[in-house]
């Protein structure tokens, strides 16, 4: 089946968004069952707890668990902080949380501590360019607040623009003008539902009534997601197995036996890792075991991950080689996993 679709519908009794491209699970979210920990996205008003010595950090209160914020400098034990939580907490762990607090939807983000308008450099057709500038100021002439109009706005309505703009500017408004000295959520995070509109792209179809996973078979597609086992082009295959410390990736070529059967595996591993780790919902360190290879086609393999990874929607840094030739990726935990998940 070729194209994209978006399914939204039921799962284990939450909300959860499917992305299908060409017949494939693309990207896979799904609410916490949990609905008292904080979500990605969330703003609250956070109480200053205890500094860390030597990392800079600073521990806060939240109304119902701890974070941990890194850039914490300047500030006091006591002091209220507007913040913003970026990912899921590792358990046992403190929950991420940034000063930076954004406002993001579909077409605009609000930037509180960044004034100024911005088109995404994406966009560079001049006269569009000067068509957004037109809706941005028309409703954000008189705040001081920043901008950010996204890349998807160059197809986009400027109704709809106007007013997305707008909604983000008034949640903003509501979250800075909250008055108050003890922790508490300011604005939720996004469900799932919410978030599949906000952050990808617009599919060829959309169907959002009940039973529509068991129509498209995303329920299949889903149990094969919580298998390690992942079959690749040409008899290859790899395992894709979280630990407490980190995400384990071993490639194996299968029956080839071929002098290049090792790279061809690599190749395929990588290309399709990024959609894997996506729709498991995995994130923080990742170790690839990959099948044998020489030395000299590092590069070339190198060059595809990161043409893998280029697109993909979790920030990824690619980290490099251990001493027992291992590659190591770092991804943001935005995403709950998975298997935690269900």
């Amino acid at each position: 089946m070729k194209g994209t679709s978006v399914i939204l519908d039921q799962y284990k009794g939450r909300a959860a968004a499917a992305f299908i491209e060409d017949g494939k699970l693309s990207d896979f979210l799904i609410d916490p069952a949990d609905q008292t920990i904080p979500v990605p996205g969330a703003v609250f008003r956070a109480v200053c707890d205890r500094p860390l010595k030597g990392q800079g950090g600073m521990m806060v209160r939240l109304p119902n668990a701890t974070g941990f914020l890194r850039e914490g400098r300047g500030l006091a034990p006591g002091q209220p902080i507007l913040v913003q939580v970026t990912g899921y907490a590792e358990e046992g762990k403190a929950v991420p949380v940034t000063a930076k607090v954004l406002f993001k939807s579909r077409y605009a983000i609000v930037t509180p501590n960044a004034p100024g308008l911005n088109i995404s450099r994406a966009i560079r057709d001049e006269d569009k360019r000067d068509e957004l500038l037109e809706i941005a100021h028309s409703v954000m002439e008189e705040s001081e607040y920043g901008l950010i109009l996204r890349s998807i706005c160059e197809t986009a309505d400027a109704d709809e623009i106007a007013e997305d703009i707008a909604t983000m500017l008034g949640d903003a408004e509501g979250v800075l003008s909250a008055e108050g000295t003890e922790p508490e959520l300011l604005l939720d995070g996004p469900n799932s539902h919410l978030l599949a509109w906000r952050d990808w792209p617009t599919p060829d179809s959309i169907t959002d009534e009940q039973g529509g996973f068991a129509t498209h078979e995303v329920d299949d597609m889903i149990e094969q997601a919580l298998v390690p086992f992942v079959r690749l082009s040409g008899g290859a295959s790899m395992y894709v197995e979280p630990t407490r410390a980190l995400v384990a990736v071993d490639v194996n070529t299968g029956g080839d036996t071929s002098p290049a059967a090792g790279m061809k595996a690599n190749i395929a591993a990588v290309r399709d890792l990024p959609r894997q780790l996506r729709t498991r919902g995995l994130g923080g360190q990742i170790t690839l075991d990959l099948a044998p290879m020489a030395k000299k086609d590092r590069q070339t393999f190198e060059s595809i991950l990161r043409a893998a990874f280029k697109h993909d929607s979790v920030d990824t840094t690619l980290a490099g080689w251990t001493p027992l030739g291992h590659f190591e990726l770092q991804r943001k935990r935005e995403r709950l996993p998975l298997a935690e998940g269900m």
